[in-house]
């Protein structure tokens, strides 16, 4: 690292460092196999040219000892690369763990929305806590963008009509760089933002004070909203939409229950099962007959285009929390 210069962005998270080292063994390995088969070449090419005097009786047309070591340790090299990636893949993009902060957010041409647990929305910014696991939940509105903070090492693609989650553990305070790292449309280059690293402390402060929206409003961004408030307004739309017409506590002759729902395993009508996670109840919304519980009929209107992001993920609070009281009912 040269003063005021560095060839890698800032490491920030827990998984930065491991990124690196596999970042670093691959750049190792590719820069030793190219000097080596490049020096070999030349030094082939030079010793055995057109009128050296070298002699070339003998030659043998194969060697089992050099076929053998030419495979085995490319194969090596091959997996154990294979091995490790695959690994801190699966860390990166499997279940984050049990006591992860989970945070909302949503991708629009041109802007980034999140949402913290009590409702506090910030646009273009990201403010989380030192140390502590962050749960990325994201869909984008509009076309595809892509969640990118270099200092993290992290990078998901963010889907419309689909969730994607991504996590990591903050490991360093400070502001850092959030990008769009995905071609979304001429302003582009225009969908960044900051990702805020506070210490625990801070942080609290910060989210009882009501935290602080940045960059561009409005945009059809709510207001902050209580987890409370979240489930009331999740409610209100259930009721708007006339889903308890059909839907009730249990199963009915017209429509399966919803409590207790979320989380739970649904048979479907082509015989298989699905868990009934967020994309789950967001595809039963926004697209009715792509996935229909075994024993109903394919009767319930689509909301696709009628509801955004923002509507869409009040019915899936007020969906989880059918679950969470089901939940506290078990003794």
């Amino acid at each position: 690292m040269v003063r005021g210069f560095s060839l890698l962005p800032e490491q920030a998270s827990s998984f930065a460092q491991q990124v690196d080292r596999l970042f670093l063994f691959l750049t190792v390995v590719t820069v030793f196999f190219t000097l080596l088969v490049t020096g070999l070449v030349l030094f082939f090419a030079f010793r055995y040219r057109h009128g050296s005097r070298v002699r070339r009786e003998g030659a043998k047309d194969t060697d089992l000892r050099l076929e053998i070591g030419w495979s085995l340790v490319p194969l090596i090299v091959g997996l154990t690369a294979f091995v490790w990636s695959a690994k801190l893949y699966a860390g990166i993009y499997g279940p984050p763990p049990a006591d992860a902060l989970e945070i909302f957010g949503v991708g629009k041409q041109w802007m980034w929305y999140f949402q913290h647990p009590n409702g506090v929305r910030e646009n273009n910014e990201l403010h989380v806590p030192l140390g502590r696991p962050v749960k990325m939940t994201l869909i984008s509105q509009d076309v595809i963008h892509s969640f990118f903070v270099p200092a993290f090492r992290v990078k998901r693609d963010v889907l419309p009509g689909s969730y994607n989650m991504v996590w990591f553990v903050p490991t360093k305070p400070g502001k850092y760089h959030l990008f769009c790292a995905e071609y979304c449309g001429t302003q582009h280059s225009r969908m960044t933002g900051w990702v805020t690293v506070m210490k625990p402390e801070e942080y609290e402060t910060w989210l009882t004070g009501g935290g602080s929206t940045s960059g561009v409003s409005g945009q059809g961004v709510m207001s902050n909203l209580s987890p409370e408030q979240m489930v009331a307004e999740g409610e209100k739309l259930y009721r708007q939409l006339r889903c308890n017409a059909c839907h009730s506590a249990s199963d009915t002759t017209r429509a399966p229950g919803h409590k207790g729902l979320y989380g739970k395993k649904v048979k479907l009508r082509d015989g298989s099962e699905i868990i009934a996670d967020e994309n789950y109840l967001r595809e039963s919304i926004l697209n009715p007959s792509a996935k229909v519980v075994a024993g109903y009929q394919p009767t319930m209107p689509s909301y696709g285009g009628l509801l955004n992001e923002e509507r869409v993920h009040l019915l899936i609070a007020y969906l989880k929390s059918l679950s969470k009281s089901e939940e506290r009912k078990k003794p």
